[in-house]
């Protein structure tokens, strides 16, 4: 084979090469929260909840904010469902708690907007659920007497599941 077709040759396998390495990235691979551990994470919640005597909603997003599972703890008032969904899509959404938003917010001015983001409820009570080092969900939590109580119940049902998390 003479250099010309050679070089053609190499050159044409590298182009393909890089262009197989240039598609492989254009499809991303995710871990998300599925609907049994949400379930899991939304009872276990209400129920830390319950045994400290706080009827509360707990509802369970997935790592981009869309609801996997509401559970409403018998009197829990109708504002728990909104509160909790907001809290949960708050805290997926920043990979943050809400309750070190709210504190961020409230002592730092540049982060002060952040209550002006749509769909941002700066109350604690939102946790991330996480896999590892990824964000796969979150847990929102409304109807304690404070957020910092929701968020407990939040942390406490997390504590339970954490062998899922692995």
């Amino acid at each position: 084979m003479n250099t010309p077709i050679r070089t053609a040759l190499a050159l044409a396998l590298i182009g393909a090469s890089a262009l197989a390495q240039a598609q492989s990235g254009a499809v991303l691979s995710e871990r998300n929260v599925s609907l049994a551990l949400a379930n899991q994470i939304a009872s276990a919640t209400v129920a830390a909840c319950s045994a400290s005597g706080y009827a509360v909603t707990a509802t369970v997003v997935d790592r981009a904010g869309n609801v996997r599972a509401v559970q409403r703890a018998d009197n829990a008032g109708p504002h728990t469902l909104e509160a909790s969904r907001l809290k949960a899509y708050t805290s997926a959404s920043a990979r943050n708690t809400t309750l070190a938003m709210m504190e961020a917010s409230q002592k730092n001015p540049a982060a002060a907007n952040l209550k002006d983001i749509p769909g941002y409820l700066l109350l604690g009570g939102g946790v991330p659920v996480r896999a590892g080092n990824d964000v796969i969900g979150a847990v929102g939590v409304g109807g304690a007497p404070g957020g910092h109580l929701d968020e407990q119940c939040a942390m406490a049902a997390l504590e339970q599941v954490k062998a899922a998390l692995q």
